[in-house]
Formats: C-alpha cells, sequence, structure tokens
C-alpha cells in the first residue's frame, strides 16, 4: 500500500539563510563588527582561515536571489538580520543604511509573491556587547529589546512573521561551553546564565514585536532533535535524560511556564556549574516573562543522536546500530 503525505493548500515551502553566513560586506556601509567576525578573523578557530567577509555575497546579490527563489517556485524566505549592521554597537544610534537593506529586501520579496519570514537574532551578537560581558549579562538582554523594537518599527508594516531567536541551545552550548561557536567560551557556567538572558530576552521582545507588527505571528526557533539511549541499560538512560535535558528541556519547560527542570539545576549544582543556592541570577518576574504566549514553535531538525555512557562499568552492550563513519546520511 502507498502512503502519501499530505500538504494542505495554504502550505510554504520556502528556504531559509542566516545573516553571518550569506550576506557578505562584514565591514560595508556602517556595520559594526559581530562576535562571528572577530571568531574568524581570529587565528586557528576556523579551518583553513575561512571567514564570512564576502560568503554569498547576499547584500549585493539580493535581488538576484529573489529571482533564483522566484524560478524555484518558493512562497516563503526566512532571513535574519545581522544586529550590528543596524545598530553597529549593540544599541543607541541607529545606522540607517543596515535598516534600509532589510527594507529593500522585505519589498522585494512580497513583489515577487515570497513571504518573508524575519528571525532577529541567528547568532551575530555585536562584538561590542560581547566585551561588555554578551549574552552572560542582563543589559545585552536588555540592548536585544531596543534592537527588537527598531527593527519591528522599520519593518512591521509589511513582515508578519517574527522568529526572536534561532536555537539559543546552539548559542549558550556551542559559543559558551564546547567554544566551537562564537565567542568561543568554554564555560558552563557561563553558558547557563548565557541560556537565561536569550530566554528572557524573547520573553521582553514578544510584546513589542506585537505592538509594531499588528496581526503578526511570533515565535522562537529550537534545535530539537531525537535523541534515543544506546542500549536499556540505566546509565544510558541517564545520559539520554541529560542530553535531551540539556539541548531541549531546558529550553522548551521554561518557554511554556513549567521553570527550570528541578532534575538538570540538580544536575549542575553537584558538578558545581552552579552554587548550591541554584539559579540565583533568576530575577523576580523572569520567568513569568520568559513564557509570554506564542504563535508557534520553530522546530529545526538535523539528525537522530544517540546517547551513550561509555564511563559506565556495568553497561550493557549497544542495542542502538550506528552507521558507518563513513557513510553519507
Amino acid at each position: 500500500m502507498e502512503t502519501f503525505l499530505y500538504f494542505p493548500p495554504a502550505f510554504l515551502w520556502g528556504a531559509a539563510t542566516a545573516s553571518y553566513q550569506i550576506e557578505g560586506a562584514w565591514n560595508e556601509d556602517g556595520k559594526g563588527e559581530s562576535i562571528w567576525d572577530r571568531f574568524a578573523h581570529t587565528p586557528g578557530k576556523i579551518k583553513n582561515g575561512d571567514t564570512g567577509d564576502v560568503a554569498c555575497d547576499a547584500y549585493h546579490r539580493w535581488a538576484e536571489d529573489i529571482l533564483l527563489m522566484k524560478e524555484l517556485g518558493l512562497k516563503a524566505y526566512r532571513f535574519s538580520i545581522s544586529w550590528p549592521r543596524v545598530f553597529p554597537v549593540g544599541r543607541g544610534k541607529i545606522n540607517p543604511a543596515g535598516l534600509d537593506f532589510y527594507s529593500r529586501l522585505a519589498d522585494g520579496l512580497l513583489e515577487a509573491g515570497i513571504t518573508p519570514f524575519v528571525t532577529l537574532y541567528h547568532w551575530d551578537l555585536p562584538q561590542a556587547l560581547q566585551d561588555e560581558g554578551g549574552w552572560a549579562t542582563r543589559p545585552t538582554a536588555e540592548a536585544f529589546v531596543e534592537y527588537a523594537d527598531a527593527v519591528t518599527r522599520g519593518l512591521g508594516d509589511r513582515v508578519k512573521h517574527w522568529i526572536t531567536h534561532n536555537e539559543p541551545s546552539v548559542v549558550a552550548l556551542d559559543g559558551h561551553f564546547s567554544g566551537e561557536h562564537a565567542p568561543g567560551i568554554r564555560d558552563m557556567a557561563v553558558a547557563i546564565q548565557v541560556s537565561h538572558h536569550l530566554l528572557l530576552s524573547h520573553g521582553w521582545a514578544v510584546p513589542v514585536i506585537r505592538r509594531n507588527s499588528p496581526g503578526a505571528e511570533v515565535g522562537i526557533t529550537l534545535n530539537v532533535n531525537w535523541i534515543v539511549p544506546a542500549s536499556a541499560s540505566a546509565a544510558d538512560r541517564n545520559a539520554l535524560r541529560r542530553e535531551q535535558g540539556m539541548w531541549v528541556r531546558w529550553y522548551t519547560d521554561l518557554l511554556y511556564g513549567h521553570g527550570y527542570p528541578a532534575d538538570l539545576v540538580a544536575d549542575a549544582i553537584a558538578e558545581k556549574y552552579l552554587p548550591p543556592e541554584g539559579m540565583s541570577f533568576v530575577q523576580p518576574g523572569d520567568l513569568q516573562a520568559i513564557a509570554v504566549p506564542t504563535d508557534f514553535l520553530g522546530l529545526n531538525y538535523y539528525a537522530r543522536f544517540i546517547a551513550r555512557d561509555n564511563d559506565a562499568p556495568d553497561n550493557l552492550p549497544q542495542t542502538v546500530p550506528i552507521s558507518p563513519p563513513d557513510e553519507e546520511h
């Protein structure tokens, strides 16, 4: 029997990009330095010394890009705003040329019959804010609201689909725990504070976006991969709890009003990532702000992951098959 997937007539097929990954023009028309500019220009951080200085040159070739989208039959395009292109130092004086670029892009998409979906933060924090402490501090969350206000006042009459953050878990863990992403910090205690302020800035920004873009849909996008335990052992099930908790529950529980997962907080205290009193940087009203109602939850799914506690002496033999390392998938 054949199985068919049905997509309703209103379903939008589209494509998505991120500003640093495609725009180039990293220091043109008044744009400030981002943490990814600094990270990529630091010797030894990126393989082959590659940078996003030119990338796909979308800043100059956006009109050609729209023609390609139209030729492909795309009905939606999700792009992100480069925060330092609009606010070179993260707050204060707006760079008109930066905001105008995104205004032209939105107009061009609408003229081509393509619905714009805008992500306000896809990882390129202004370096000036990082120099002040970055997402580990509350002032950066406050600056994000100022930035969101400016962008949605400029585009909110035409853009009606807004995403506050793309994958805050990646920002926190890859950028501040493993250090593989900008700004390259390796400190789990910092990553935990970063995650809180990212979600807090989301909660604070949602009502601002709604005010400036009447009738708009507003949400956030998470990195949600399917994780399975390598075996039925207690050790592997516990590894699953921790892995899934760190990447998913730490964010979804807060967004939907359940607060921080008690088991994960206990883990962080036990491992001395948090002080004995726990989340001391959480201020009154923070959790309520983070749990602001939204219209959708974006899900980015890349691959299945397998949780395995290789250090457990009584672990069971692995029962979940894993593809050979050289197999493409």
